[in-house]
C-alpha cells in the first residue's frame, strides 16, 4: 500500500530526474579531479550514455537503483502496489540497458556501469574503477 494518494505519487515520480543527478554529477566530478574531457548525454549513441570520453571510446551509465532495477539492491526492487505495471516496466527497461551495451560494444565502444548504491557507498572504488578502465584503453 502506498503513503500517498495516485495523485501525489504521480506528482512525486514527475519530479525525479533523468540526467544530471546527484550520483551522475558524483562521477563527474570525479572524471574532472582525474583530468579526463568528456561530453554529456551523446543522442548518436545507443542508449545516449551519460558519459562518454571519446578519446578513449568509453561509454559511461550511471544507473538509479529502482529505475534500472538493480538485483540485489534495496532499492532495487518492484513496489508492493501496481506490481503488473511496475514489474513489466522495470524489465522493460532491464532489457533496453542490456540492449544498449550490445549495440555499443558492436560498435568499438567499451561501457561501464555504476549504480546509484555503488557511487553512495563507495565512491573511491568508483575512482579506481574509472582509472582501470580508462588507463587499459588510452
Amino acid at each position: 500500500m502506498d503513503i500517498w494518494s495516485r495523485k501525489k505519487r504521480s506528482e512525486v515520480m514527475s519530479r525525479i530526474l533523468g540526467s544530471n543527478t546527484t550520483p551522475e554529477l558524483a562521477v563527474r566530478r570525479i572524471l574532472s579531479r582525474l583530468g579526463y574531457r568528456f561530453r554529456l548525454h551523446s543522442k548518436s549513441l545507443p542508449g545516449r550514455p551519460d558519459i562518454v570520453l571519446a578519446k578513449y571510446q568509453a561509454a559511461i551509465f550511471v544507473h538509479g537503483c529502482f529505475w534500472h532495477f538493480h538485483q540485489g539492491c534495496r532499492d532495487g526492487r518492484i513496489p508492493d502496489s501496481r506490481k503488473k505495471f511496475w514489474s513489466a516496466k522495470l524489465l522493460k527497461n532491464k532489457q533496453r540497458d542490456r540492449q544498449n551495451v550490445i549495440d555499443l560494444r558492436k560498435l568499438g565502444w567499451k561501457v561501464l556501469i555504476f549504480w546509484e548504491c555503488e557511487i553512495e557507498k563507495k565512491p573511491h572504488s568508483v575512482e579506481t574503477k574509472l582509472i582501470k578502465h580508462l588507463v587499459k584503453r588510452g
